[in-house]
């Protein structure tokens, strides 16, 4: 064990010595420097305004905050009673500056209605619908 203990120390009074060491630190100064500017960069990229925006989560969060937008729970309570069925999808989206809700479902028929509802009123604004079964969509 003593052998290994005064090998170890020899080698690294060694190592400190000679040029690789000072290869070594230029080294490891220049990967430390590399990561601060990427993390900073990083940091930078997480923080702006357009980042933040392009979340759709925090889009929708921030529409239903400022009243542009009806919260989900209240389009599914008017959905529930004008059109019963079972929820396959629901999808919120602005298109031209319009929140839209679009809704898949599939009716007690068997029937499978697309809805889109206008997010601001809840007022449905184009339905289509599709037979689920092979057989009726001749």
């Amino acid at each position: 064990m003593c052998e290994a203990v005064l090998e170890r120390r020899l080698k690294l009074a060694f190592i400190r010595r000679s040029d690789s060491a000072r290869e070594n630190r230029r080294v490891n100064t220049f990967r430390t420097s590399t990561l601060s500017l990427l993390t900073a960069v990083l940091a930078l990229l997480l923080t702006s305004p357009r980042a933040l925006a392009d979340n759709d989560q925090d889009r929708a969060r921030a529409a239903v905050q400022a009243g542009k937008v009806l919260p989900l729970k209240t389009i599914l309570e008017r959905l529930e009673r004008d059109h019963p069925g079972r929820l396959l999808e629901v999808e919120l989206e602005e298109d031209d500056g319009r929140w839209l809700y679009e809704i898949k479902l599939i009716e007690p028929g068997g029937r499978l209605v697309k809805l889109k509802l206008d997010a601001a009123s809840g007022d449905v604004v184009r339905r289509i619908e599709r037979s689920q079964r092979p057989s009726d969509r001749r």
